[in-house]
Parts: C-alpha cells; structure tokens; sequence
C-alpha cells in the first residue's frame, strides 16, 4: 500500500498559485527499491516548490539537509530554498543521476530518491506513474518509469486514432446512414 500525503503549506507560507503537494511515497516496509516515491511539482520554479516538499517530509524522514537535482528539467537552480525553518541547499546533479530523480539527503536517516513527474504531465498519466513509482514489485529506474508512461500514453492515442478511422470509414460506406439491408425470401 502506498502513502498519498495530502500536505497543504500553512496559509501564510502559501504562493497564490499553490495548493496541496503532490507527492506519494513508498510505505517504511516496502524492499529497497530504485526510487523512494513521487513528486509532481505544480511548476518548474524550485524556489517555489521545493520548501513544500521539505516541510512535508521533515516529520517523516528527518530534517534534510540536501537537495541534488538534474540540470536537464529544471531552467533555474536555487543554491538553496527555506523550508521548516532552516536553509536547505539545492545542488544539480552529475551525469551520474537520473534525470528524472530528486535525490534527498538527511543528516537523520540518509538518502531518498524521489520519482520527478514534470508538470505539464496529464492528470490521468501522473497518477499512474504516482502508483507505479510505490507499486512494491516496483524495479525501474525514474526515467524507466516516464518511458513506459509515454509508451501507454502513444498506444492509447494509437488506439482511440485507430477507433476513430475505423468509424470514419464505416459512415463513408453508408455505416450510420445507411438503410437496414433487405431481406429477400427464396
């Protein structure tokens, strides 16, 4: 089973254009695995989605103390965002990292690795790869992850384009319209 958190930032701390966090996370039992849970940031703009994201899992995982980030998604990297209190240091990652994981350090209980889903990314396709990132036979990587999401995504529109021809023709050959066919008795 996967924890959902339904974090909302206190009313003070919130920007107009934010509202609760989008995260999931891997339940404390699950077996190691590749990436620790997902996060789908409301922008692009870490100075503003980052502290959200710290204050929820402070509680949970230990103050952290450390953010790594890909230089490949992300237009702006802060050197560090506030969050619970304290100053976090944001850093980009090395050729190392995957480019779809935020890894997270704590001083507490060591390192996370948390599935990225960019933005822009369709409701319906973020919370399938929400699910799957927790799903415990989990076993690939982060961008493993958004590949099989696009291979679904490109084979359901395949499919709704194939439905869509198929129909076309049928109303090109009278389909629809076209009269109920004589019976003729012999």
């Amino acid at each position: 089973m996967t924890a959902t958190i339904p974090f909302t930032p206190a009313v003070g701390d919130r920007s107009p254009s934010s509202s609760s966090l989008r995260l999931t996370l891997a339940p404390g039992d699950a077996p190691p695995a590749l990436i620790d849970g997902a996060w789908w940031p409301r922008s692009r703009n870490l100075t503003e989605q980052l502290p959200a994201l710290v204050e929820c899992l402070d509680p949970l995982w230990g103050r952290i103390t450390r953010i790594a980030v890909s230089r490949t998604f992300w237009p702006v990297i802060p050197g560090e965002v506030p969050a619970h209190g304290h100053m976090v240091r944001v850093g980009w990652s090395h050729a190392w990292q995957d480019p779809h994981t935020l890894l997270l350090l704590s001083h507490t209980f060591g390192r996370w690795d948390l599935l990225v889903i960019p933005p822009e990314t369709a409701p319906a396709t973020a919370a399938r790869l929400m699910a799957t990132a927790t799903d415990p036979s989990r076993s690939l990587t982060a961008t493993g992850l958004i590949h099989d999401a696009e291979r679904l995504r490109a084979a359901a529109e395949a499919a709704a384009d194939s439905d869509s021809l198929r129909e076309a023709v049928w109303d090109s050959e009278g389909g629809h319209d076209a009269p109920p066919p004589r019976l003729t008795h012999s």
